[in-house]
């Protein structure tokens, strides 16, 4: 299996250490410096623990040959744009088991129409942690609220609109929301 454990570590700008380190249990540098180097086979256990050091899915750790990942051309910082110091590539987005989205018709808050919002689902045990999160909550005959949730209490999700003159809403009891994680944006044509 080839990897790109190396690839991924440096576009976060994190040290083989700072990846041990956030390994559960940690491990050593050393030992992350062999798995990326295919010194140490990586086995699928160890790919877990590397990607979840990361904060990446498994998959964003293996190359395969049918994946089309995007060459780094240039690294953009305050000081302008330059080129990388080592060959790199970015992974494109790809969903992810109980991930759904939104699709933006018209501007609306931050949104711009043509964008995809893609919105991990999570369980009413864990709607604490998305309060002050833009979410889309289903709500009855088949409709849908997104905007922010300002609050969670009682069974009652308490969500803002994204865009200015819409008026607060109220979901009860939903089974799910599902919070705004990535939004993939088409910039156009750059001014042409």
């Amino acid at each position: 299996m080839i990897t790109c454990i190396r690839e991924v570590r440096k576009a976060k700008g994190l040290t083989l250490q700072d990846v041990a380190e956030r390994c559960v249990p940690p491990t050593t540098a050393q030992t992350i410096g062999r798995l990326e180097t295919g010194t140490r086979t990586v086995s699928v256990g160890w790919l877990r623990r590397i990607a979840h050091a990361l904060g990446v899915n498994s998959a964003d750790l293996v190359q395969m040959p049918d994946r089309a990942d995007l060459p780094v051309a240039a690294v953009l910082g305050p000081d302008g744009a330059h080129a990388p110091r080592r060959a790199a590539t970015v992974v494109p987005p790809r969903p992810e088991s109980g991930q759904v989205a939104v699709t933006v018709q018209g501007s609306v808050g931050d949104y711009r129409g043509g964008d995809a919002i893609w919105c991990d689902r999570i369980a009413p045990d864990a709607f604490g942690e998305a309060i002050h999160c833009d979410v889309l909550a289903p709500g009855l005959a088949g409709r849908f609220v997104f905007g922010r949730l300002i609050a969670w209490q009682d069974g009652r999700a308490t969500i803002m609109p994204p865009g200015a003159g819409g008026r607060t809403r109220t979901v009860d009891h939903p089974d799910w929301i599902a919070i705004a994680r990535k939004l993939v944006r088409d910039l156009g044509s750059g001014g042409r």
